[in-house]
């Protein structure tokens, strides 16, 4: 078995339709991925919409892992429906994004009654669960259902050090995502996305952690650089991380 597992989150290619993110991902050679709602459509669709969307990748031999961030207001109505969909298409883990944290005791009886996992994506500098951390602190009175996504390049601009978050929150670590930027520190509105490999993380460091703590879900690749075509970029950012992990199991230093 692979020492990690890579996925893509379909977000990087939300302009593609879903026959045209299956074609891509088995290009790049990917088993897994985390779909956005705009493939799948979790809040406002039907369960049978979204079984369906799921059933395509499955017989593509394409795993759907996660969705793309479902919001997650403290309204019990709106979270049922989008965990109704989560479930009916087979699902065991979905990404959460929180604007305030009061809908967390709302969540917390929901993943329990749906059996559900949810990874709380940290959002950046100008949110208010900007680290991984901040989303580990916020979680600790919860079920353990209640986990991180974490984003490995918000977490940095908001001063957040990735590798050290995973050491430290792996129990509850559900999703990450790898993707790279060009800005450090501050309320930057602009992530300025970059290329994996180009921008200013350390790669080696974030995927040294995951095998360290043997990090058995997915790490997916978020690449949202504003280009009309994403893929070479994707599939650079597939390659550096497949070259680096590569590197790493014969124990060179490329």
């Amino acid at each position: 078995a692979p020492a990690l597992k890579l996925g893509v989150a379909s977000y990087s290619l939300a302009k593609l339709p879903v026959e045209g993110v299956i074609e891509v991902l088995k290009q790049l050679e990917i088993t897994g991925v985390s779909l956005y709602k705009s493939h799948a459509p979790w809040a406002d669709g039907t369960p049978e919409q979204c079984r369906a969307v799921v059933q395509k990748f499955s017989d593509a031999g394409i795993t759907v892992t996660s969705t793309g961030m479902i919001e997650l207001p403290n309204d019990e109505a709106v979270v049922r429906k989008a965990l109704d969909n989560v479930r009916a298409a087979g699902l065991t883990t979905f990404c959460g994004w929180l604007k305030q944290t009061d809908s967390l005791p709302l969540l917390n009886k929901l993943v329990k009654e749906y059996d559900l996992k949810v990874a709380i994506h940290n959002h950046g500098p100008t949110e208010a669960l900007a680290t991984g951390m901040d989303v580990w602190k916020a979680v600790q009175p919860y079920d353990k259902r209640i986990g991180l996504c974490l984003d490995v390049a918000h977490g940095f601009r908001a001063g957040e050090n990735p590798a050290e978050t995973i050491r430290q929150c792996h129990e509850r670590l559900y999703e990450v995502h790898l993707r790279d930027t060009m800005v450090t520190g501050g309320a930057m509105k602009d992530p300025q996305p970059a290329v994996v490999g180009h921008g200013l993380l350390d790669f080696r460091s974030i995927i040294a952690a995951l095998l360290e703590v043997k990090y058995p879900c997915q790490a997916e690749f978020e690449y949202e650089k504003k280009e009309d075509n994403r893929v070479p970029g994707l599939a650079e950012s597939v390659g550096y991380v497949r070259g680096m992990l590569a590197a790493m199991a014969t124990g060179s230093k490329t």
